[in-house]
């Protein structure tokens, strides 16, 4: 009943024009941030955890204008699946590093695009598929009924979506050495911790669980990689889609360098734009033996 309940919504949604949708997404962020929820309470903590160099009242400024750009992200993504590409790959304007993607895929080595989320990667994930052939990662969403919606919208651009799995790994080294782009979203914890899955790294000075699978690709295949996001401009007037260098020892053969190096590089885009981020998502909800995650709450 809650699956259907949520795919009538989303075809509704779907059907409005931009300009009203992002309209009626800052009339859901508004109540988002006036009515005490998870999600205000997860992303308030996080900005106060990540940005403590700013006033405690420009991060309520900050928390407010985050819950009205994840909102609009929410009504924005049935209309991005529902329509053609094209009609979003010509709204989107280049902004920093536009060369960089240029010159990283004329290396004919492959391009691993990595980003957090930010902005609208719905709307980039389609972009990127007018520049190369895209194999993208993604983690099945827990409502069954909304994965094949979610492949469906994400592959009408040509990607080639393979899920978060030792199999779906393959296909991303394949793809790299067909001289392919490869596109992930970084900025969430793996599923194990270990070696093999993820290590703690700093993120904006805190451990986070951090994949190390991206150090790992850059290593093996000699691909270069690149962060991204798509800005989300004011008043329905498209996008803008920013490139930024990996920094540097995203490829070393220690682990905790090019896990650190990942954290920075997401750090360095989500600054760009810090009230696109996906500030609502439990970043530090595992932490090493003997730390506490920022969301406990004491039972007594």
């Amino acid at each position: 009943m809650q699956d259907k309940a949520i795919l009538l919504i989303l075809a509704l949604f779907s059907r409005l024009p931009l300009s009203l949708a992002q309209r009626l997404g800052t009339v859901i962020g508004w109540l988002a941030y006036a009515i005490p929820n998870k999600e205000r309470r997860i992303a308030k903590i996080n900005i106060a955890t990540c940005l403590p160099e700013i006033t405690a009242h420009q991060q309520d400024l900050l928390l407010r204008q985050s819950m009205i750009e994840s909102a609009k992200g929410v009504v924005e993504m049935p209309i991005v699946w529902a329509s053609k590409p094209a009609r979003w790959i010509d709204v989107v304007v280049p902004g920093e590093g536009a060369g960089l993607i240029e010159e990283a895929l004329s290396r004919g080595k492959g391009v691993i695009a990595v980003g957090p989320h930010l902005g609208n990667w719905e709307v980039g994930l389609h972009y990127l598929t007018s520049l190369a052939k895209v194999t993208a990662i993604y983690r099945p969403p827990r409502q069954e009924s909304l994965n094949d919606l979610l492949k469906q919208g994400r592959s009408q651009g040509g990607a080639t979506l393979v899920p978060a799995t030792p199999q779906g790994v393959k296909s991303l080294y394949s793809a790299l050495k067909r001289g392919e782009m490869m596109a992930l979203l970084a900025d969430q914890q793996p599923k194990a911790a270990g070696r093999q899955g993820g290590i703690y790294a700093p993120f904006f000075g805190h451990p986070a669980l951090t994949m190390v699978l991206i150090g790992r690709l850059a290593r093996k295949t000699g691909a270069p990689v690149l962060f991204w996001f798509t800005e989300r401009l004011p008043a329905a007037k498209g996008y803008k889609i920013h490139w930024f260098q990996a920094p540097e020892g995203i490829d070393s053969d220690d682990q905790d360098i090019t896990a650190a190096a990942l954290n920075r590089g997401l750090e360095q885009c989500i600054r760009q734009a810090p009230e696109q981020y996906l500030w609502s998502y439990k970043r530090f909800a595992s932490q090493p033996e003997g730390v506490v995650s920022p969301y406990y709450v004491n039972p007594s």
